[in-house]
């Protein structure tokens, strides 16, 4: 079945707000000494750009060329019905109305070129939702990896011989000027100082001397 007609109130609104602009641009082209068909096409130059820059906003929304070109279509409206509101005498018209009306042709098609031939930012396509349960992340671990190099042992200094038990203790001073005695003796003479040469050089009591002795393990 075919749609029942139905008058809107928004529709009827818009018819009488187009007719009554058309009028006023008309009458202000007329005024501004644009005569015949040159004055009826004033407003609809001027309703065409309006529409061309308010389908350009509908698929740009951020456009500001779109929104330039919708505010002087929609001055140029409104400036034409306040203008035969009373406030400008249309038989004496000032020269700047009479220039604005000259070149709005070149103006509006420069703006309908511009909205038609200029590229609109393409939307961003919509992210496609997954709705595929996802497998938990497993955190791997390698199981070859070589061990750890053994902690190194710390080498142990050598330990000189202990006395026997009972020997006097020997005071580390008096045990190193014995060494170095030892060792220039050897070294001049190539074999190690007997005890009893080391006994008398330090002129020291038996006991100690044996001690000393026993240290740099002489005989």
């Amino acid at each position: 079945m075919p749609r029942s007609f139905r008058l809107d109130a928004v529709l009827i609104q818009a018819v009488i707000a187009g007719a009554l602009s058309f009028a006023h641009l008309h009458d202000v082209a007329a005024a501004a000494g644009q005569s015949g068909w040159k004055a009826w096409a004033y407003p609809i130059s001027v309703d065409l750009l309006l529409v061309a820059a308010w389908r350009r906003l509908r698929t740009a929304r951020r456009d500001r060329s779109a929104w330039t070109w919708f505010v002087i279509a929609l001055c140029a409206s409104l400036g034409a019905n306040v203008a035969t509101a009373g406030l400008l005498d249309l038989e004496r018209v000032p020269a700047w109305l009479c220039i604005l009306v000259a070149g709005w042709p070149a103006l509006a098609f420069l703006g309908g070129t511009l909205l038609v031939h200029s590229t609109a930012e393409p939307a961003a396509p919509p992210q496609a939702v997954d709705n595929e349960p996802t497998a938990p992340e497993v955190e791997m671990h390698r199981t070859d990896e070589p061990d750890a190099a053994p902690a190194s042992v710390p080498e142990l200094a050598p330990v000189s011989p202990q006395p026997a038990a009972g020997t006097p203790a020997v005071p580390a001073a008096l045990l190193d000027h014995a060494r170095k005695i030892a060792d220039a003796h050897q070294a001049s003479t190539g074999s190690p100082m007997p005890a009893d040469a080391l006994s008398s050089r330090l002129q020291l009591p038996g006991p100690m001397a044996e001690a000393i002795a026993a240290h740099l393990q002489l005989t």
